[in-house]
This record gives C-alpha cells, sequence and structure tokens, in this order.
C-alpha cells in the first residue's frame, strides 16, 4: 500500500489537466427572465463523439466505509462526463494523469470540492467513481449515451492500492 492521498483544494488552475471546474465564481453571468434570474453561462463543454447524444441523469451516492481504498480507476474515452451535486454537500475528486492503455499511478491526485462546484472530467480522464463525504449525496450527471464501449476500469496492482487522508 502506498501513502495515503491528502486532498487539495478543487480549483480551475490545478484541474486543468484533467477537466473543468462547474462553479459560478468568475462565469460569464448573462441577466435572463426579465431579470429575475442570472444565467452563469457556458460552464462546461459536453464532449460526445459522433453518432451519440447527451444524457442527464442523477447519481444517488452514498458515503464509502473509512478508511476510503482507492483501488481502481475508470475513464469514458468516447465522451466527458459532469457531475454537479444536487446537495450542497462537499465531496472528494480523485484522478490520475493517462500512461496510454492505463493510469499513471504516480500521478494520482485528490481534490477538495465544496458542494457548489462540480466537474467534468475531459474525454478520457482516469478518475475514482463519485466520493462523497455526507452519508448520501444526488449528483446530476452529464454524459454520454452512443454507440462503442465508453467504459474503461482499471484494476490496480496490491501494492499500489492507496487510501485517503481525511
Amino acid at each position: 500500500m502506498t501513502s495515503p492521498l491528502v486532498p487539495e483544494p478543487l480549483t480551475k488552475a490545478a484541474f486543468a489537466p484533467f477537466g473543468e471546474v462547474i462553479e459560478t465564481e468568475d462565469a460569464e453571468v448573462r441577466i435572463i427572465n426579465q431579470g429575475f434570474a442570472k444565467r452563469f453561462h457556458g460552464l462546461a463543454r459536453a464532449e460526445i463523439g459522433h453518432g451519440a447524444e447527451a444524457i442527464i441523469s442523477i447519481f444517488r451516492a452514498t458515503r464509502r466505509p473509512s478508511p476510503i481504498r482507492i483501488d481502481m480507476l475508470e475513464r469514458h474515452p468516447l465522451g466527458s462526463q459532469a457531475f454537479a451535486p444536487i446537495q450542497p454537500h462537499d465531496w472528494l475528486i480523485v484522478v490520475a494523469e493517462d500512461a496510454g492503455a492505463e493510469p499513471d499511478l504516480a500521478t494520482l491526485r485528490c481534490f477538495y470540492a465544496r458542494g457548489d462546484q462540480g466537474v467534468n472530467y475531459a474525454l478520457g480522464v482516469w478518475h475514482f467513481p463519485v466520493l462523497i463525504l455526507a452519508d448520501a449525496q444526488d449528483f446530476l450527471i452529464v454524459d454520454r449515451e452512443g454507440p462503442g464501449e465508453n467504459l474503461r476500469e482499471f484494476f490496480f496492482p496490491e501494492d499500489a492500492v492507496t487510501t485517503i487522508a481525511l
């Protein structure tokens, strides 16, 4: 087992190699609906490829037992995948850079996201499934539905398994 991952704050700059942070801070604002609403415009772009469509789903996550064991990553090679929390609970994100057909485990990073932040994983980014800190939490998901294999999983060798330091 390797050293535990230490969560770092989720910022646009730190997360840029892996996708986009979805948040209202520094966003383009458009006043709409006769002045009764603000639209925070173009916070992320869905990548869906040819012959597919963007779909919207809700994931209902439950908290994993502590210590959180990081023993696999997944990626979606044909489309991006966006997660936006519905309840304002903080949550965690684990990602790694790509080393070809598998993740580069030496580049594992853990981000601490506020409950008002979402992420859009770029096409092909290795990430751990959704990790929450509350007992249960819902997420609005925007991703791809269409032909082709859009899920690849990589399971760590036992000596590469890690946890998250909370």
